[in-house]
Protein backbone atom coordinates (compact mmCIF):
# COMPACT_ATOMS: atom_id res chain seq x y z
CA UNK A 1 0.00 0.00 0.00
CA UNK A 2 2.33 2.68 1.58
CA UNK A 3 6.01 2.23 -0.33
CA UNK A 4 7.81 1.78 2.91
CA UNK A 5 11.56 1.45 4.84
CA UNK A 6 12.23 -1.69 5.87
CA UNK A 7 13.31 -1.78 9.58
CA UNK A 8 17.01 -2.83 8.64
CA UNK A 9 16.90 0.39 6.26
CA UNK A 10 19.74 2.90 7.63
CA UNK A 11 17.40 5.78 8.07
CA UNK A 12 18.45 10.17 8.45
CA UNK A 13 15.60 12.31 9.87
CA UNK A 14 15.11 15.44 9.48
CA UNK A 15 13.25 18.12 10.94
CA UNK A 16 12.52 21.52 8.30
CA UNK A 17 12.40 24.06 10.47
CA UNK A 18 11.28 27.95 10.30
CA UNK A 19 14.49 30.16 10.46
CA UNK A 20 12.97 32.21 13.16
CA UNK A 21 11.24 28.98 15.26
CA UNK A 22 11.64 27.94 19.05
CA UNK A 23 15.53 26.60 19.26
CA UNK A 24 13.32 24.24 21.91
CA UNK A 25 10.16 23.33 19.90
CA UNK A 26 12.17 22.59 16.48
CA UNK A 27 14.56 20.37 18.97
CA UNK A 28 11.56 18.73 20.94
CA UNK A 29 9.75 17.49 17.33
CA UNK A 30 13.19 16.36 15.62
CA UNK A 31 13.25 14.25 18.80
CA UNK A 32 9.85 13.25 18.10
CA UNK A 33 10.19 12.57 15.34
CA UNK A 34 13.15 9.74 16.04
CA UNK A 35 11.22 8.36 18.04
CA UNK A 36 8.33 7.85 15.68
CA UNK A 37 10.90 6.41 12.93
CA UNK A 38 12.42 4.04 15.55
CA UNK A 39 9.11 2.75 16.94
CA UNK A 40 8.73 1.45 13.21
CA UNK A 41 12.15 -0.37 13.62
CA UNK A 42 14.03 2.25 11.26
CA UNK A 43 17.71 2.35 12.08
CA UNK A 44 18.67 5.83 12.81
CA UNK A 45 21.95 6.98 11.63
CA UNK A 46 21.83 10.54 11.81
CA UNK A 47 19.37 13.05 12.69
CA UNK A 48 19.78 17.32 11.69
CA UNK A 49 17.44 20.53 11.71
CA UNK A 50 17.34 22.25 8.61
CA UNK A 51 16.22 25.54 8.40
CA UNK A 52 13.70 26.39 5.72
CA UNK A 53 13.60 29.90 4.26
CA UNK A 54 11.09 29.21 1.46
CA UNK A 55 9.40 26.15 0.60
CA UNK A 56 10.10 25.04 -2.85
CA UNK A 57 6.96 23.52 -4.52
CA UNK A 58 8.38 20.93 -6.74
CA UNK A 59 11.14 19.35 -3.81
CA UNK A 60 9.91 21.30 -0.25
CA UNK A 61 14.13 22.20 -0.36
CA UNK A 62 15.45 24.43 -2.34
CA UNK A 63 17.62 23.35 -4.75
CA UNK A 64 20.98 23.74 -2.80
CA UNK A 65 19.58 22.42 0.39
CA UNK A 66 18.66 19.08 -1.49
CA UNK A 67 22.16 18.79 -3.49
CA UNK A 68 23.46 19.44 0.02
CA UNK A 69 21.42 16.67 1.57
CA UNK A 70 22.18 14.66 -1.51
CA UNK A 71 25.90 14.32 -0.23
CA UNK A 72 25.12 13.43 3.16
CA UNK A 73 23.05 10.59 2.34
CA UNK A 74 25.30 9.35 0.27
CA UNK A 75 28.21 9.80 3.10
CA UNK A 76 25.77 8.07 5.89
CA UNK A 77 25.02 5.21 3.19
CA UNK A 78 21.34 6.16 4.05
CA UNK A 79 18.43 3.75 2.36
CA UNK A 80 16.20 5.88 3.73
CA UNK A 81 15.21 9.79 4.48
CA UNK A 82 12.29 10.52 7.41
CA UNK A 83 10.80 13.90 6.44
CA UNK A 84 9.01 15.33 9.57
CA UNK A 85 6.74 17.76 7.67
CA UNK A 86 3.88 16.98 5.32
CA UNK A 87 5.14 16.16 1.23
CA UNK A 88 2.94 16.30 -1.43
CA UNK A 89 2.82 13.24 -3.90
CA UNK A 90 4.99 15.30 -6.51
CA UNK A 91 7.39 16.81 -4.11
CA UNK A 92 8.08 13.25 -2.32
CA UNK A 93 9.00 11.85 -5.42
CA UNK A 94 11.10 13.95 -6.87
CA UNK A 95 12.99 13.82 -3.46
CA UNK A 96 12.98 10.25 -4.30
CA UNK A 97 14.20 10.50 -7.46
CA UNK A 98 16.92 13.32 -6.17
CA UNK A 99 18.71 11.13 -3.62
CA UNK A 100 17.95 7.62 -4.79
CA UNK A 101 16.66 6.75 -1.28
CA UNK A 102 13.13 5.70 0.11
CA UNK A 103 11.45 8.87 1.76
CA UNK A 104 8.64 9.35 4.04
CA UNK A 105 6.97 11.82 5.67
CA UNK A 106 5.57 12.92 8.95
CA UNK A 107 1.89 11.74 7.72
CA UNK A 108 3.15 8.39 6.02
CA UNK A 109 5.70 7.37 9.41
CA UNK A 110 2.31 7.70 11.65
CA UNK A 111 -0.11 5.93 9.46
CA UNK A 112 2.37 3.33 9.27
CA UNK A 113 2.83 3.21 13.32
CA UNK A 114 -1.11 3.44 13.30
CA UNK A 115 -1.18 0.37 11.23
CA UNK A 116 1.28 -1.60 13.23
CA UNK A 117 -0.62 -0.82 16.34
CA UNK A 118 -4.59 -1.78 15.43
CA UNK A 119 -5.19 -4.46 16.98
CA UNK A 120 -9.09 -4.81 17.25
CA UNK A 121 -11.32 -4.73 13.62
CA UNK A 122 -12.97 -1.64 14.10
CA UNK A 123 -9.11 0.10 14.43
CA UNK A 124 -7.60 -1.94 11.62
CA UNK A 125 -10.88 -0.94 9.66
CA UNK A 126 -10.21 3.23 10.45
CA UNK A 127 -6.48 2.38 9.60
CA UNK A 128 -7.16 1.44 6.50
CA UNK A 129 -9.36 3.80 5.14
CA UNK A 130 -6.89 6.53 6.24
CA UNK A 131 -3.60 4.91 4.43
CA UNK A 132 -5.95 4.57 1.02
CA UNK A 133 -7.06 8.02 1.48
CA UNK A 134 -2.91 9.37 1.69
CA UNK A 135 -2.50 6.21 -0.81
CA UNK A 136 -4.55 7.12 -3.49
CA UNK A 137 -3.14 10.60 -4.01
CA UNK A 138 -0.12 9.21 -4.05
CA UNK A 139 -0.45 6.50 -7.12
CA UNK A 140 1.77 8.23 -9.33
CA UNK A 141 5.10 7.39 -6.97
CA UNK A 142 4.57 3.29 -7.43
CA UNK A 143 3.13 3.53 -11.12
CA UNK A 144 5.85 4.70 -14.33
CA UNK A 145 4.08 2.48 -16.58
CA UNK A 146 1.44 4.78 -17.27
CA UNK A 147 1.38 4.49 -21.35
CA UNK A 148 0.76 0.58 -21.13
CA UNK A 149 -3.11 0.40 -21.20
CA UNK A 150 -5.36 -2.45 -21.05
CA UNK A 151 -6.62 -2.20 -24.45
CA UNK A 152 -10.60 -2.92 -25.55
CA UNK A 153 -11.60 -4.81 -28.46
CA UNK A 154 -12.58 -4.08 -32.21
CA UNK A 155 -13.32 -0.60 -33.59
CA UNK A 156 -16.07 0.21 -30.96
CA UNK A 157 -13.39 -0.11 -28.04
CA UNK A 158 -11.34 2.82 -26.45
CA UNK A 159 -7.30 2.36 -25.46
CA UNK A 160 -8.92 1.04 -22.30
CA UNK A 161 -7.91 1.97 -18.73
CA UNK A 162 -4.61 2.85 -17.81
CA UNK A 163 -2.45 0.55 -15.01
CA UNK A 164 -3.14 4.03 -12.86
CA UNK A 165 -6.61 4.52 -13.77
CA UNK A 166 -7.23 1.01 -12.62
CA UNK A 167 -5.49 1.09 -9.13
CA UNK A 168 -7.27 4.71 -8.34
CA UNK A 169 -10.57 2.69 -9.31
CA UNK A 170 -9.94 -0.54 -7.28
CA UNK A 171 -9.05 2.11 -4.28
CA UNK A 172 -12.09 4.30 -4.56
CA UNK A 173 -14.23 0.73 -4.47
CA UNK A 174 -12.67 -0.22 -1.12
CA UNK A 175 -12.67 2.54 0.19
CA UNK A 176 -16.56 3.12 -0.33
CA UNK A 177 -16.95 -0.57 1.47
CA UNK A 178 -14.26 0.80 4.31
CA UNK A 179 -16.97 3.53 5.00
CA UNK A 180 -20.03 1.50 5.18
CA UNK A 181 -18.77 -0.81 7.47
CA UNK A 182 -17.02 2.44 9.60
CA UNK A 183 -21.02 3.81 9.39
CA UNK A 184 -21.96 0.44 11.32
CA UNK A 185 -19.02 0.82 13.91
CA UNK A 186 -21.03 4.53 14.54
CA UNK A 187 -23.77 3.75 14.67
CA UNK A 188 -22.70 0.93 17.02
CA UNK A 189 -20.58 3.31 19.17
CA UNK A 190 -23.99 5.75 18.87
CA UNK A 191 -26.18 2.89 20.29
CA UNK A 192 -23.87 2.38 23.68
CA UNK A 193 -23.72 5.79 24.32
CA UNK A 194 -27.01 6.00 24.15
CA UNK A 195 -27.58 3.44 26.72
CA UNK A 196 -24.94 4.45 29.31
CA UNK A 197 -26.84 8.29 28.83
CA UNK A 198 -29.88 6.49 29.77
CA UNK A 199 -27.51 4.76 32.76
CA UNK A 200 -27.24 7.77 33.83
CA UNK A 201 -23.90 8.13 34.88
CA UNK A 202 -21.76 10.77 33.55
CA UNK A 203 -18.76 9.53 31.46
CA UNK A 204 -14.72 10.99 32.13
CA UNK A 205 -12.54 10.81 29.07
CA UNK A 206 -8.90 11.09 29.30
CA UNK A 207 -7.28 12.92 26.52
CA UNK A 208 -3.48 14.04 25.73
CA UNK A 209 -0.67 14.00 23.85
CA UNK A 210 0.62 10.07 22.83
CA UNK A 211 2.68 8.92 25.34
CA UNK A 212 1.45 11.46 28.25
CA UNK A 213 0.33 8.43 30.30
CA UNK A 214 -3.15 8.14 30.14
CA UNK A 215 -3.00 4.53 29.41
CA UNK A 216 -1.19 4.05 33.19
CA UNK A 217 -4.41 6.36 34.84
CA UNK A 218 -6.87 4.63 33.55
CA UNK A 219 -5.13 1.04 34.48
CA UNK A 220 -5.12 2.54 37.95
CA UNK A 221 -8.49 4.03 38.30
CA UNK A 222 -9.81 1.39 36.82
CA UNK A 223 -8.09 -1.62 37.76
CA UNK A 224 -7.93 -2.47 34.17
CA UNK A 225 -4.96 -4.13 31.92
CA UNK A 226 -4.79 -1.87 28.81
CA UNK A 227 -1.52 -1.85 27.31
CA UNK A 228 0.36 0.86 29.21
CA UNK A 229 3.82 1.51 27.37
CA UNK A 230 6.57 4.46 26.79
CA UNK A 231 5.98 4.52 22.89
CA UNK A 232 3.99 6.39 21.04
CA UNK A 233 0.36 5.12 19.78
CA UNK A 234 -0.13 2.18 22.40
CA UNK A 235 -3.50 2.90 22.94
CA UNK A 236 -5.94 3.40 19.55
CA UNK A 237 -8.68 1.23 20.47
CA UNK A 238 -11.05 3.26 23.36
CA UNK A 239 -11.68 1.40 26.42
CA UNK A 240 -14.38 2.11 28.63
CA UNK A 241 -14.79 0.86 32.50
CA UNK A 242 -17.02 1.34 35.03
CA UNK A 243 -15.80 2.87 38.45
CA UNK A 244 -16.64 4.14 41.65
CA UNK A 245 -15.48 7.47 42.79
CA UNK A 246 -14.10 7.84 46.62
CA UNK A 247 -17.47 9.40 47.43
CA UNK A 248 -19.57 6.21 45.75
CA UNK A 249 -20.14 8.20 43.19
CA UNK A 250 -20.51 5.44 39.28
CA UNK A 251 -18.54 6.89 36.79
CA UNK A 252 -17.49 5.80 33.44
CA UNK A 253 -13.82 6.29 32.42
CA UNK A 254 -12.42 5.97 28.56
CA UNK A 255 -8.97 6.08 27.69
CA UNK A 256 -8.69 7.73 24.15
CA UNK A 257 -6.22 7.60 21.49
CA UNK A 258 -3.47 9.65 21.90
CA UNK A 259 -3.39 13.22 19.35
CA UNK A 260 0.36 14.11 18.24
CA UNK A 261 1.74 17.45 16.18
CA UNK A 262 0.27 17.85 12.86
CA UNK A 263 -2.37 14.75 13.27
CA UNK A 264 -2.95 13.19 9.83
CA UNK A 265 -6.30 14.90 8.48
CA UNK A 266 -7.19 11.27 7.03
CA UNK A 267 -6.64 9.35 10.56
CA UNK A 268 -9.15 12.39 12.37
CA UNK A 269 -11.70 11.49 9.58
CA UNK A 270 -11.27 7.86 10.08
CA UNK A 271 -11.27 7.83 13.69
CA UNK A 272 -13.92 10.09 13.93
CA UNK A 273 -16.55 7.22 15.04
CA UNK A 274 -14.13 6.49 17.77
CA UNK A 275 -12.93 10.07 18.43
CA UNK A 276 -16.64 11.00 19.04
CA UNK A 277 -16.41 9.65 22.72
CA UNK A 278 -14.33 12.18 23.75
CA UNK A 279 -17.00 15.14 22.39
CA UNK A 280 -19.68 13.17 24.37
CA UNK A 281 -17.78 13.15 27.35
CA UNK A 282 -19.19 14.76 30.50
CA UNK A 283 -15.96 15.86 31.73
CA UNK A 284 -12.59 15.60 29.68
CA UNK A 285 -9.09 15.25 31.81
CA UNK A 286 -6.38 16.22 29.66
CA UNK A 287 -3.39 14.45 31.09
CA UNK A 288 -0.01 15.91 30.28
CA UNK A 289 3.99 15.07 30.65
CA UNK A 290 5.14 17.86 32.18
CA UNK A 291 8.72 16.55 32.24
CA UNK A 292 8.67 17.09 28.21
CA UNK A 293 10.36 20.51 27.55
CA UNK A 294 7.57 21.36 25.24
CA UNK A 295 4.64 20.06 26.87
CA UNK A 296 3.07 24.10 26.58
CA UNK A 297 3.38 23.36 22.76
CA UNK A 298 2.04 20.15 23.39
CA UNK A 299 -0.67 21.40 25.23
CA UNK A 300 -1.59 23.67 22.35
CA UNK A 301 -1.82 20.67 19.53
CA UNK A 302 -4.10 18.61 21.31
CA UNK A 303 -6.84 21.77 22.12
CA UNK A 304 -5.96 21.94 18.09
CA UNK A 305 -7.52 18.42 18.04
CA UNK A 306 -10.46 18.71 20.36
CA UNK A 307 -11.79 22.01 18.55
CA UNK A 308 -11.00 20.22 14.66
CA UNK A 309 -13.82 17.59 16.53
CA UNK A 310 -16.11 20.05 18.23
CA UNK A 311 -14.93 19.28 21.73
CA UNK A 312 -12.99 20.80 24.85
CA UNK A 313 -13.20 23.97 26.82
CA UNK A 314 -14.10 26.39 24.11
CA UNK A 315 -17.36 23.94 23.11
CA UNK A 316 -19.05 23.80 26.78
CA UNK A 317 -17.05 20.98 28.10
CA UNK A 318 -15.77 20.90 31.28
CA UNK A 319 -11.76 20.49 31.39
CA UNK A 320 -9.49 19.41 34.39
CA UNK A 321 -5.45 19.03 33.60
CA UNK A 322 -3.35 15.93 35.33
CA UNK A 323 0.18 17.26 35.56
CA UNK A 324 1.67 14.06 35.00
CA UNK A 325 5.20 12.78 35.33
CA UNK A 326 5.98 15.18 38.15
CA UNK A 327 8.36 12.79 39.46
CA UNK A 328 10.44 13.57 36.76
CA UNK A 329 10.93 16.90 37.28
CA UNK A 330 13.94 18.86 39.44
CA UNK A 331 13.06 20.01 42.73
CA UNK A 332 12.72 24.07 41.82
CA UNK A 333 10.44 22.45 38.61
CA UNK A 334 8.02 20.88 40.62
CA UNK A 335 7.41 23.55 43.33
CA UNK A 336 6.78 25.85 40.19
CA UNK A 337 4.42 23.82 39.02
CA UNK A 338 2.59 22.93 42.44
CA UNK A 339 2.44 26.58 43.09
CA UNK A 340 0.89 26.87 39.54
CA UNK A 341 -1.39 24.17 40.67
CA UNK A 342 -2.72 25.72 44.11
CA UNK A 343 -3.16 29.39 42.55
CA UNK A 344 -6.89 30.47 42.95
CA UNK A 345 -9.45 29.78 40.24
CA UNK A 346 -8.83 32.00 36.83
CA UNK A 347 -11.72 32.25 34.17
CA UNK A 348 -10.37 30.29 31.09
CA UNK A 349 -7.89 28.47 33.35
CA UNK A 350 -8.76 24.91 33.69
CA UNK A 351 -7.69 23.08 37.65
CA UNK A 352 -5.22 21.30 37.54
CA UNK A 353 -3.38 18.11 39.70
CA UNK A 354 -0.11 17.58 39.91
CA UNK A 355 0.65 14.03 39.98
CA UNK A 356 2.89 10.67 39.25
CA UNK A 357 1.20 7.84 37.25
CA UNK A 358 4.15 5.95 38.11
CA UNK A 359 4.00 6.33 41.37
CA UNK A 360 0.40 6.59 42.20
CA UNK A 361 1.02 9.75 44.23
CA UNK A 362 -1.61 12.59 43.27
CA UNK A 363 -4.16 10.52 41.65
CA UNK A 364 -6.10 11.25 44.67
CA UNK A 365 -6.11 15.10 44.33
CA UNK A 366 -7.22 14.29 40.16
CA UNK A 367 -10.50 12.48 41.74
CA UNK A 368 -11.33 15.06 43.93
CA UNK A 369 -11.17 17.34 40.97
CA UNK A 370 -13.32 15.38 39.17
CA UNK A 371 -15.62 14.80 41.94
CA UNK A 372 -15.48 18.53 42.21
CA UNK A 373 -16.43 18.93 38.80
CA UNK A 374 -19.41 16.64 38.85
CA UNK A 375 -21.14 18.66 41.62
CA UNK A 376 -21.62 21.24 39.95
CA UNK A 377 -24.57 19.66 38.27
CA UNK A 378 -25.77 18.24 41.32
CA UNK A 379 -29.01 18.48 43.14
CA UNK A 380 -30.32 19.29 47.20
CA UNK A 381 -33.34 17.35 47.76
CA UNK A 382 -35.39 18.10 50.79
CA UNK A 383 -38.41 15.76 51.43
CA UNK A 384 -40.00 13.82 54.42
CA UNK A 385 -40.22 10.30 54.46
CA UNK A 386 -42.60 8.68 56.93
CA UNK A 387 -41.87 5.00 58.36
CA UNK A 388 -43.36 2.80 55.52
CA UNK A 389 -41.04 5.22 53.41
CA UNK A 390 -37.58 3.37 54.58
CA UNK A 391 -37.11 2.11 50.82
CA UNK A 392 -36.73 6.05 49.74
CA UNK A 393 -34.14 6.79 52.64
CA UNK A 394 -32.11 3.50 51.77
CA UNK A 395 -32.20 4.74 48.21
CA UNK A 396 -31.25 8.17 48.74
CA UNK A 397 -27.94 6.48 51.66
CA UNK A 398 -26.75 4.31 48.47
CA UNK A 399 -26.91 6.79 45.45
CA UNK A 400 -26.57 10.87 47.24
CA UNK A 401 -24.74 12.18 50.03
CA UNK A 402 -26.87 12.77 53.03
CA UNK A 403 -26.34 15.97 54.20
CA UNK A 404 -29.18 16.36 57.44
CA UNK A 405 -31.38 13.67 58.71
CA UNK A 406 -34.18 14.34 61.68
CA UNK A 407 -36.33 12.03 62.76
CA UNK A 408 -39.61 13.27 64.71
CA UNK A 409 -39.87 11.53 67.49
CA UNK A 410 -43.56 10.97 67.87
CA UNK A 411 -44.44 10.81 64.38
CA UNK A 412 -41.45 8.92 63.42
CA UNK A 413 -41.06 10.87 60.26
CA UNK A 414 -37.74 11.45 59.13
CA UNK A 415 -36.75 15.14 57.42
CA UNK A 416 -33.89 14.70 55.20
CA UNK A 417 -31.76 16.69 52.72
CA UNK A 418 -29.38 14.76 50.44
CA UNK A 419 -26.96 15.72 47.59
CA UNK A 420 -27.87 13.73 44.16
CA UNK A 421 -26.46 14.35 40.97
CA UNK A 422 -28.89 15.83 38.21
CA UNK A 423 -29.58 12.40 37.09
CA UNK A 424 -29.68 10.40 40.29
CA UNK A 425 -32.76 13.26 41.71
CA UNK A 426 -34.49 12.78 38.62
CA UNK A 427 -34.39 8.97 38.67
CA UNK A 428 -35.17 9.54 42.55
CA UNK A 429 -38.44 12.15 41.88
CA UNK A 430 -39.86 8.71 39.37
CA UNK A 431 -39.18 6.11 41.42
CA UNK A 432 -40.67 7.54 44.71
CA UNK A 433 -43.23 9.91 43.08
CA UNK A 434 -45.54 9.96 46.22
CA UNK A 435 -42.80 12.16 48.80
CA UNK A 436 -42.90 15.95 49.45
CA UNK A 437 -39.87 17.01 47.66
CA UNK A 438 -38.23 20.71 47.08
CA UNK A 439 -35.12 21.04 44.42
CA UNK A 440 -32.59 23.56 44.31
CA UNK A 441 -29.37 23.86 43.12
CA UNK A 442 -25.97 22.72 44.78
CA UNK A 443 -23.70 25.63 45.51
CA UNK A 444 -20.56 25.31 43.47
CA UNK A 445 -17.81 24.33 45.90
Amino acid sequence: MIERAAPSDNTLVIHPAAPDADPARAEARLEEACGLAEALGLKIVDRAEEKLRKLDPSTYFGSGKVAMLKDRIVALGADAVVIDAALTPVQQRNLERAWNAKVIDRTGLILEIFAERASTKEGRLQVELARLTYARSRLVRTWTHLERQRGGRGFLAGPGETQIETDRRLISERMAKLRAELEDVKRTRALHRKRRRAAPWPTVALVGYTNAGKSTIFNILADSAVLAKDMPFATLDPTVRAIRSPSGRKILISDTVGFITDLPTELIAAFRATLEEVREADILVHVRDVSDPDHEGRKADVEAVLDALDAGAEHGQRVIEAWNKADRLSEADRADIEWRARLPKRPGVPPAAVMSAATGEGLDALMALVEQALSMDDTVLRFRADPEDAQALAWVHENGDVLEERVDAESGTTFAVARLSGPDAGRFRRRFPGLEISAEKAAAE
